[in-house]
């Protein structure tokens, strides 16, 4: 049976108005009482910026929207908001959907991350990664950890556990070249699920 073609315009015009999902992260939120930024207010300042089906993952600063833009202007509004609601300069990086089901894609410790993924994380830079990064990290890391840049992401394994790490994020934003927020690989498929995100088996 064909599909009447009025029908079938309909469906492609709402198919296409259908605005693309993003994921806002927050850096160094509510970490030992400091920067504090309750999740409700967070939504609804982002809701004030025009953007819809907006939610909140977790206290660390996770938030999944629906809007159309560009991504630097995106991070640069809700930056803005955040300074002027509670005070506090806070880095925000935006990256979409698409782009985040490369990231899972992309990880290069898929057994570490099956095994420990709370020591498995990925790490991005507000601004392009700094040439050396990698090099520069990984002759800091300890006996047990790995880095990796995958494209625009560094993901670091923190074999032995990240309480004694020398790859500190003061020490990643200052080798990056610029703010760095990381999120474990729990934190990463889960983001992935609720934006939406294409993503292969894992």
């Amino acid at each position: 049976m064909k599909l009447d073609p009025s029908i079938k315009t309909n469906v492609l015009a709402s198919f296409d108005q259908r605005m693309p999902r993003f994921i806002a992260l927050l850096r160094g939120i509510n970490v030992g009482g400091h920067n504090r930024v309750p999740m409700l207010e967070l939504r609804s300042l982002c809701t004030g910026l025009g953007w819809d089906d907006v939610e909140t993952y977790i206290q660390s600063g996770n938030v999944l929207f629906s809007a159309r833009g560009k991504e630097r202007r995106m991070e640069a509004a809700v930056e803005q908001a955040i300074e002027r609601s509670f005070g506090l300069t806070i880095p925000v990086l935006v990256r979409s959907a698409a782009e985040w089901s490369k990231y899972v894609a992309g990880n290069p410790f898929p057994e570490a991350s099956e095994q420990e993924p709370n020591k498995v994380m990925l790490a991005l830079s507000k601004l392009p990664i700094a040439d050396q990064a990698e090099e520069t990290l990984q002759g800091r890391a300890a006996e047990l950890e790995r880095v990796t840049r995958v494209g625009d992401a560094l993901w670091v394994y923190y074999g032995g556990g990240a309480a004694r790490t020398k790859l500190t994020p003061a020490f990643l934003d200052r080798i990056s070249g610029s703010p760095v927020t990381t999120r474990n690989w729990r934190t990463v498929l889960k983001l992935a699920e609720l934006a939406g995100a294409s993503v292969p088996d894992v």
